[in-house]
């Protein structure tokens, strides 16, 4: 982990279409954004995370539980890149576009978790595709979904991975909102708690949509560096288990997908930020 750097803080101010977002310059171990548009202010973390080597798939303490798909564990590099906080809530979601992102009965309600420091949910790949378009054209940034192995590496703890089957922990309850403690619905973010890295709910509360495409047999052919999944396909993959899920589906090494047009209760998102 890179040496943390005592600097003053020093905070920008940019003015696009009439909306103004404020940027802290931090030290190098969290970047603070803060979005100021559509009548909100909103701030949210971007943690960094140390690219190095690890082993991805159904590690040892992942094994009795892992599926096909998960198999084999195979070495994976990645790059230095920053990841949230925590998944992005619907205050940010209504900030950047301005609206929920109704469809039909599908909509953010008490029935699954409403408020500004709940879970975005009911979102699509393809949704998201356009509220990064707009994330980016507001800050600057070059915000996107992280890749799957980028994905478990953060999960995992990173370069200060101890090594455990949920994300921070051994024991689910600690780290995890998941079908023995939800009732099954979404919480509030950050409310359990946060893996090696700082990082909040990456077992459990939802699942979170990652950029590649799935395939069962990806791990077999898998490159080394940087992987970004399959060059096509059908379903996209989702990671770290939901607040309907069992422990096992909560695990770090657990892949899920979904058609990219489809929206569930149980399917939010994470920001990387290059």
């Amino acid at each position: 982990m890179k040496q943390l750097l005592l600097m003053t803080f020093l905070t920008a101010t940019i003015l696009v279409g009439g909306s103004s977002i404020c940027m802290a310059q931090e030290n190098p171990e969290k970047q603070t954004i803060t979005v100021q548009n559509n009548g909100m202010t909103v701030s949210f973390d971007m943690i960094y995370v140390q690219g190095g080597e690890f082993w991805m798939g159904a590690t040892s303490e992942q094994s009795k539980a892992a599926y096909d798909d998960e198999m084999p564990s195979h070495r994976v590099a990645v790059s230095d890149y920053y990841i949230g906080k925590t998944e992005v809530t619907q205050a940010l979601w209504f900030a950047v576009m301005g609206e929920s992102p109704s469809q039909d009965e599908d909509k953010w309600s008490d029935d699954y978790g409403l408020g500004d420091d709940f879970p975005a949910y009911y979102i699509s790949w393809n949704q998201i595709s356009y509220f990064i378009t707009k994330l980016n054209g507001l800050t600057g940034k070059k915000f996107r979904l992280p890749t799957e192995a980028e994905w478990e590496y953060a999960a995992r703890g990173g370069a200060k991975s101890q090594k455990f089957k949920f994300s921070g922990s051994n024991t689910i309850k600690n780290v995890a909102w998941y079908v023995d403690n939800s009732q099954p619905v979404a919480h509030k973010v950050a409310l359990k708690t946060p893996n090696e890295l700082g990082l909040y709910d990456m077992s459990g509360n939802l699942f979170e949509w990652c950029s590649d495409w799935h395939d069962d047999n990806y791990y077999k052919s898998s490159p080394v560096d940087n992987p970004k999944g399959p060059q096509d396909g059908y379903m996209k993959v989702l990671r770290g288990g939901s607040m309907n899920m069992s422990a096992s589906g909560c695990r770090v090494s657990y892949r899920y997908s979904n058609d990219p047009g489809d929206v569930y209760y149980r399917n939010g998102l994470r920001l990387v930020c290059e």
